[in-house]
């Protein structure tokens, strides 16, 4: 068959569309369950037309001063000049003592992290002493725990269920010495969840005490997710399971009506400031002993929306950029919608500032210290792992998530010690130098990013 069209023309993709309708509009169906999309896993175009290798993140520069009046403090507090190993990485995570300014993002229900690797996950998380969330969907498609009992939507062939995962980390956890409980459980809920009643399972639950009374449990209400913003779930479903969701959910033969295979989605849920704001507040009343987060994805009014959750009592507000998420979606919303994380962290200089103690949690395409010392000088707490620890994990599911943050942590107390500073509350906007057209940013963000991308474009 003769080329249509000129080169430079996505001419097969227009040919696939024509074979397979609105099948077509995912990913290849074979990737289902096993590949982590989002972080540029299409074209590696972000919404803004920035490509995922050159973000403003990317782009940007840490930059010393040659004066460093914070280094004379240390100098003069140690007796002598200060090194690397100076560097202080303890902080606090969305209530939460932490080893390092590094938590582990949620996995959710695909089948990569509900083999094993989820598991070997969260062992080297609670050894790590860092926070780890889990996320949506588990209970759903693995059930409760493995083994009995609460079996979910696929009666757990998937793999490992929500309770196993909490267990693997609370186990590794105790086994962390030092005066102080560090680390937490996160557990992630999505609407479809709510009917599931998962906190309650979990809240009530003896055998998750030991993480109760210690203060390292917490519930993170699911908004949305940088990958995919404004979609709810979506699933890969058989005919048998997609005519017992059909009252639920709307199921759809997207991929031809012979395939057997339909695609199952779920409402994102809906929310106003007022509906988030009681959201929050009845989580603190049915939960009073749970530490509360708010996942956001990466919106137009994402510093309304971070402020609104903290007004309302938030913990912790965790943002996905664009390039965070596995979600499977269409590649429309992987490449074309949402935020880079690099942008959003320059919207938020405009939230209105956190309570003492509360904290921003970012993530996308996190998995090296300088990625990480840029998002906390401009106003993040810390940076969350998602494909990266799976990938870990995968190279070596006893230690390679542990090696991995080994390098992060080597890197950032270089980093941060090389700009003159010894604590992570030291860090601010002032060691980021954008790129030229973007210094700009901070007076008049959406004039200059326009101006910037312009150009990018041009």
């Amino acid at each position: 068959m003769s080329a249509l069209t000129a080169p430079g023309f996505p001419e097969e993709a227009v040919r696939r569309r024509a074979r397979d309708g609105a099948g077509a509009a995912f990913p290849s169906r074979s990737d289902y369950g096993t590949t982590l999309f989002g972080a540029g896993a299409g074209a590696g175009v972000s919404a803004a037309g920035v490509t995922a290798e050159t973000d403003l993140i990317d782009e940007s520069r840490l930059t010393p001063p040659v004066f460093m009046p914070l280094r004379l403090e240390k100098l003069i507090d140690l007796g002598r000049e200060p090194l690397h190993t100076d560097v202080d990485l303890r902080t606090r995570i969305g209530g939460f003592a932490s080893a390092l300014p590094l938590y582990l993002s949620a996995f959710g229900s695909t089948r990569v992290a509900s083999t094993d690797l989820g598991l070997a996950a969260s062992r080297q998380a609670g050894r790590l002493g860092i926070p780890m969330v889990i996320g949506e969907n588990i209970v759903l498609m693995n059930g409760y725990r493995s083994g009995g009992g609460s079996s979910g939507a696929s009666g757990g062939a998937l793999g490992h269920g929500l309770l196993d995962r909490i267990l693997a980390y609370a186990e590794a956890a105790e086994n962390v010495a030092g005066d102080e409980a560090v680390g937490g459980v996160v557990v992630q809920q999505s609407t479809d969840d709510a009917d599931a009643e998962v906190w309650n399972l979990v809240y009530s639950d003896p055998r998750v005490q030991p993480l109760l009374r210690s203060g390292r449990l917490g519930f993170e209400l699911k908004v949305g997710q940088g990958a995919k913003p404004g979609l709810g779930g979506m699933t890969v479903l058989g005919a048998q399971a997609a005519a017992g969701a059909s009252a639920q959910y709307a199921i759809e033969p997207v991929f031809g009506a012979d395939a057997g295979q339909f695609l199952r989605s779920g409402s994102p849920g809906t929310f106003t400031a007022e509906i988030l704001s009681r959201q929050i507040q009845l989580m603190r009343n049915n939960f009073p002993r749970a530490r509360i987060w708010v996942k956001l994805f990466p919106g137009r009014d994402i510093a309304a929306a971070a402020t609104a959750a903290w007004r309302a009592g938030a913990d912790s507000v965790a943002v996905d950029g664009s390039e965070g998420g596995t979600g499977w979606a269409p590649t429309a919303f992987l490449e074309q919608v949402g935020i880079p994380l690099g942008e959003c962290l320059l919207d938020l200089q405009s939230a209105e500032a956190r309570r003492p103690g509360a904290s921003l949690l970012v993530s996308g395409r996190v998995w090296e210290g300088s990625r990480v010392v840029k998002c906390l000088a401009l106003g993040a707490n810390a940076a969350g792992l998602g494909r990266a620890a799976l990938i870990a994990v995968d190279e070596d599911p006893v230690a390679g998530l542990a090696r991995l943050v080994e390098s992060i942590e080597f890197e950032m107390r270089l980093l941060i010690s090389a700009l003159g500073k010894y604590r992570l509350t030291d860090l601010d906007p002032q060691d980021i130098r954008l790129p030229r057209a973007l210094r700009a940013a901070a007076e008049a963000p959406a004039e200059a990013l326009s101006a910037y991308l312009a150009g990018l474009s041009a």
